[in-house]
């Protein structure tokens, strides 16, 4: 029989959707993929404990010690990027593959800190939204993303600063990292930015935190524009899955060019200038 690779949770507080959502996914559909969540750790001891006691998941009291036990690891925490950069602190010196959930840093700054900390360990390591895995993306390979002029993108969520990420993600997933400034209309309950991209492509992304807009991406090309709308049915496992590809493969899947893009259009889009004049994304 194939010994199981074995995954490691790392988190601020494991009672989150992400985790119980892989988790679902890892022994469930995915499971002849041949990976076992064999452990977890968290910051918040008591919500860790009670979670893996709950699903029947060992926990360990700390990171070195869950390290002898796991062949990878994911940094989960996804409604706290804050705490981002201390957990790959504790995991990434074991030099073990690590995939970093949404949203990957609180700021550019940080994005790059952490980078260059997977760099000096020698880490293998990712970063996505989920919104990276859906129809919307199989469209722009069919149509070929050379081709994509226009793209808009529509995304909801309890807040900006959480969800915003979304259909950032869905945008530069498709048009690729050459974004190259963004202005903002609205603070409130209704946001939209303004991105220009190099050759002369263009984007908008409609962030509406009340209701239940759906995900969803309008893609323009010189012939026509086509509208669809994100199966929010395979969404997560479709992001299960694509966490084990990046363990499977011998290096990250996802250009970090595009992680630190993703991250430079939250920026400009928190600055205040961007309300009334656009903002650059420099390098």
């Amino acid at each position: 029989m194939t010994k199981m690779k074995r995954i490691g949770f790392v988190d601020y507080k494991l009672e989150n959707f992400h985790a119980n959502v892989f988790l679902k996914n890892f022994r469930g559909p995915l499971v002849a993929r041949g990976y076992t969540v064999a452990g977890a750790y968290s910051l918040d001891a008591q919500d860790g404990q009670a979670w893996c006691a709950k699903n029947n998941v060992a926990w360990f009291p700390s990171a070195d010690a869950l390290n002898e036990h796991v062949d990878c690891y994911a940094v989960l925490a996804p409604g706290n990027p804050e705490t981002h950069l201390e957990l790959c602190k504790k995991v990434f010196p074991s030099g073990k593959a690590t995939y970093v959930d949404k949203t990957f840093a609180p700021s550019l700054e940080i994005a790059k800190e952490i980078f260059a900390l997977a760099d000096e360990c020698k880490v293998k390591v990712q970063t996505t939204s989920a919104l990276r895995y859906t129809d919307v993306q199989k469209k722009v390979a069919e149509i070929g993303g050379e081709n994509l002029k226009h793209m808009i993108a529509w995304g909801c969520g309890s807040s900006f600063d959480e969800y915003a990420i979304h259909p950032v993600e869905m945008v530069v997933s498709c048009m690729g990292p050459g974004a190259t400034r963004v202005m903002r209309r609205g603070v409130a309950a209704y946001s939209q930015l303004l991105i220009d991209f190099t050759g002369e492509r263009t984007a908008v992304v409609n962030v509406y935190v009340p209701g239940e807009t759906p995900f969803a991406a309008a893609l323009t090309t010189e012939k026509t524009t086509q509208y669809l709308q994100v199966n929010l049915d395979t969404l997560f496992s479709n992001m299960a899955a694509a966490i084990l590809d990046f363990f499977d493969a011998p290096k990250s899947l996802i250009d970090r060019n595009e992680s630190l893009m993703v991250r430079r259009i939250l920026d400009a889009a928190a600055d205040a200038r961007a309300l009334h004049e656009w903002v650059p994304l420099g390098a």
